[in-house]
């Protein structure tokens, strides 16, 4: 089975594997023990893949979730991210892009107490709790919104083409044809107001400030 093809793959490349071959079992073991990453397929006995999704974001909205799945439409891929999946990873797969985007995962540094807030034109991010402000109050964000307006906040004024936050926020190497950074983008729009993010038409986005 290909739950146990990619545990022993993961364990002989130095990570600590429990595997499930449900749904069921799977969120059971993700909301309880504590895992740096999950990665998840969709097409799932007893609890499909996605309700094992948003059930575990609900419950802890930093878990890291990779997807895993036979399935390749953007809906579904777009649904899932907006859900609060980390990445998407379609069948068939390379092993090493799979240990890749878990190392890429994985590979953001803790923040100290004293870097804990981002401020940039009025807008304040908390790093730990993942709750921005732009003057309204605090809102909390998804994984993807919160990676999404760190990478834009750190670059203050300057112009992020789509194709680099697919690759520094999505960590993809490839355009998937869909339209997940505007569909992110919309949903911190709405959040935290309009006038947040610009669009530079034909290039990508820049953060603006309230």
């Amino acid at each position: 089975m290909i739950v146990s093809f990619v545990a022993r793959a993961l364990s002989a490349e130095g990570f600590r594997v429990d595997s499930a071959t449900d749904g069921r079992r799977g969120l059971e073991l993700g909301s309880t023990g504590i895992y740096e990453l999950v990665v998840l397929d969709l097409l799932l006995p007893s609890l499909d893949g996605e309700s094992v999704l948003q059930r575990l974001i609900e419950s802890r909205p930093t878990q890291r979730v990779l997807i895993l799945s036979a399935l390749t439409d953007v809906e579904t891929k777009v649904r899932c991210l907006e859900f609060g999946a980390s990445d998407y990873l379609s069948k068939p797969f390379s092993l090493a892009e799979l240990v890749a985007r878990i190392r890429a995962r994985l590979r953001q540094p803790a923040s100290g107490p004293e870097q804990r807030l981002l401020h940039a034109r009025g807008v304040t991010l908390d790093l730990t709790r993942r709750v921005a402000d732009s003057g309204g109050g605090q809102v909390t964000l998804s994984e993807r919104e919160f990676l999404l307006l760190e990478h834009l906040m750190r670059r203050d004024g300057e112009v992020c083409t789509r194709q680099r936050l697919l690759a520094d926020v999505w960590g993809y190497s490839f355009d998937p044809g869909s339209n997940v950074v505007d569909v992110c983008v919309g949903r911190l729009r709405a959040k935290l107001g309009t006038d947040v993010i610009e669009t530079v038409r034909s290039v990508g986005y820049r953060f603006n400030g309230p």
